[in-house]
């Protein structure tokens, strides 16, 4: 049985789902898939209070423990992406080169795209390369709020 924990943000209900001892998915909107059970967790709670304390503008890094699945090169760039101050942003050309692979944009686009756990993983923070919003999986309007939110 995999435990979930909803809470509810400035963005609505969202759900954290807890694996192995770490945090392994954040939902932006809401669900429970079969073999999920509202369970409230240490990790979950300690989820629940850090995304609190983010969207109260009182944190700016995430020490929860982290477990995403994906392939080597998604991990890789999970990383990276986890690199990028708050506050600021990276092209995805700029996070290809910081990996390594200066023309992998389009590979980072859709490790991006496939990036489990959205904020604790600063997806978001990556734009395009001439400066605009592209993309987001929980849509534009939530990345620029997420974006808005990191500016001082």
């Amino acid at each position: 049985m995999t435990n979930i924990l909803t809470i509810q943000t400035p963005l609505g209900a969202m759900t954290l789902v807890e694996g192995n001892g770490a945090l392994t998915e954040l939902r932006l909107k809401a669900f429970a898939n079969d073999g999920e059970q509202e369970q409230e967790t240490p990790l979950l709670n300690q989820a629940a209070q850090e995304l609190h304390d983010y969207f109260s503008r009182r944190r700016k890094t995430f020490s929860v423990p982290l477990a995403p699945e994906g392939t080597a090169f998604q991990q890789t760039v999970w990383s990276a992406l986890r690199d990028i101050p708050y506050g600021h942003t990276l092209s995805y050309g700029g996070v290809a080169k910081a990996i390594g692979k200066p023309n992998a944009s389009r590979a980072v686009g859709m490790a991006n795209n496939r990036n489990p756990l959205p904020i604790f993983i600063p997806c978001h923070r990556v734009i395009g390369a001439d400066g605009k919003m592209v993309g987001y999986g929980g849509g534009l309007d939530v990345k620029d709020y997420l974006l808005k939110l990191e500016t001082p």
